[in-house]
């Protein structure tokens, strides 16, 4: 298999030489998914090629969907609005939803005004949807079967419905009026006999979402329930859309990014393709609040600024200290934001996570402050060092384990994100209560150290 590189390196090579028969042969070999990297090291004008050559193919579409959010703007600044709507139309309408929002504002009304007239009113309706919510992720293309139906002409009735459907994973059965009555999974319908109608193979009271409901929440009904689609319908169980297996996977990685951004603090738009400015303009508040914080264990260690004038010795074991228990810190944020995300752990039941998280401090503190504190002894030669920093690990990771769980419940119950700013906060919080349980013991025990 050849490397993006050496394959950019090729058409590049294509495209200059004018051989277009050549490069889009190459391209029919490359996945729609896989030309992101290789659009990236392309020069405007070879990439407004390589769209007209993915147009003959009736792949632009395909290409455009897969493609990074901060290479968007790059590529369609490439295309004319008129074929820029000529792809967009040919789109699902949560595909259609996503990437008009990526249409530069200057170009935005000029393109959506050259969508079809149909495709347009479907697009305006889903944008009356919540942010994030079913309605925006659904598609509107199903194949809906009349309880009547025979195995073999709902057989039919797919074959009928030819490419216009996204992908047929089940069959939903509707009544006159639209209002979901059951589903039929593709494989018993192919498997039942030919004259079996279609009210004996549905699986009745199917589960189903309203298109209020937040996306995160239709991903963790899926993974609960191993389903392939999940059914959108409205108060009155009258049918919208579907939500496939593939938009629910997308719905799990951006919500994973989300999380992984925040306990990092980073904003979800800081991506690899992103601009050097970009990502400088992102990260630097982070930063600045992340040097507040630092600032604030500063601090404290300077309460104790006569202590270590004393005992130097002491702020060789600070790093010690600082480093477990932001570790600690961190492994329990991760544990409970990730129970949160997932629906396993809710406020009301955050009481016996944070127990538990404070006993699993205990024990690792006690573990690792035994071994910390056996090599202080060794290193430095007094048994009341290594007592010290045994106390002080034993407490921080205690703590560490209660910011680690309590802080991103706290936000939970707040309406904020529990990832949002968890990091920043329990990692600085742990390290400043660490310096003060470390260098307040050894104060008190000065003399024996001294």
């Amino acid at each position: 298999m050849a490397t993006p590189i050496g394959t950019t390196r090729v058409l590049r090579r294509l495209l200059t030489g004018g051989v277009y028969s050549r490069a889009e042969r190459l391209l029919e070999r490359i996945h729609p998914a896989d030309l992101g990297p290789l659009l990236a090291e392309l020069t405007p004008d070879e990439i407004r090629t390589v769209i007209d050559l993915l147009f003959k193919q009736r792949r632009a579409a395909a290409t455009l969907r897969e493609l990074p959010h901060e290479l968007l703007p790059q590529v369609m600044d490439a295309v004319t609005d008129q074929r820029l709507a000529d792809v967009l139309a040919r789109l699902e309408i949560d595909d259609l939803l996503e990437l008009a929002e990526s249409v530069p504002e200057e170009r935005r009304e000029g393109v959506l005004a050259l969508l079809p007239a149909d495709k347009l009113d479907e697009l305006h309706k889903s944008e009356l949807y919540p942010e994030q919510s079913a309605g925006r992720v659904m598609t509107t293309n199903f194949v809906g079967l009349d309880e009547k139906m025979t195995a073999q002409e709902a057989i039919d009735s797919i074959r009928g419905a030819g490419d216009a459907s996204e992908s047929v994973l089940y069959l939903y059965v509707i009544d006159d009026v639209g209002r979901l009555r059951g589903v039929v999974p593709i494989r018993r319908l192919v498997s039942a006999p030919y004259d079996r109608p279609c009210a004996d193979l549905m699986i009745r009271e199917p589960i189903s979402v309203r298109p209020e409901a937040d996306q995160e929440e239709v991903a963790q009904l899926v993974a609960r329930y191993d389903l392939l689609a999940i059914p959108v319908t409205d108060v009155d169980d009258t049918m919208l859309g579907v939500i496939t297996v593939d938009d629910v996977i997308d719905v799990i990685t951006e919500e994973a990014t989300e999380d992984m951004y925040h306990l990092a603090g980073l904003s979800e738009e800081d991506r690899v393709f992103s601009s050097a400015s970009q990502s400088v303009k992102k990260r630097l508040p982070w930063m600045m609040l992340n040097l507040a914080t630092v600032f604030l264990a500063a601090w404290v260690v300077g309460l104790f600024e006569k202590t270590l004038e004393q005992l130097v010795t002491l702020a060789i074991f600070l790093p010690v200290v600082a480093g477990m228990g932001g570790n600690g810190g961190i492994q329990t944020l991760t544990v409970t934001t990730r129970g949160i995300a997932l629906g396993e752990i809710e406020f009301s039941t955050g009481l016996r996570a944070v127990g538990k998280e404070l006993s699993v401090g205990l024990v690792i503190g006690a573990c690792v402050g035994a071994l910390a504190g056996v090599i202080a002894f060794l290193w430095k030669g007094n048994p009341y060092l290594g007592g010290v920093l045994f106390c002080a690990l034993v407490a921080t990771m205690m703590v560490a384990g209660l910011l680690g769980a309590a802080v991103p419940l706290a936000l939970k119950a707040l309406r904020q994100d529990p990832a949002l700013g968890s990091g920043v906060i329990v990692t600085a919080l742990t390290d400043a209560f660490g310096f003060l349980a470390f260098l307040g013991i050894a104060t008190l025990l000065l003399d024996r150290l001294t």
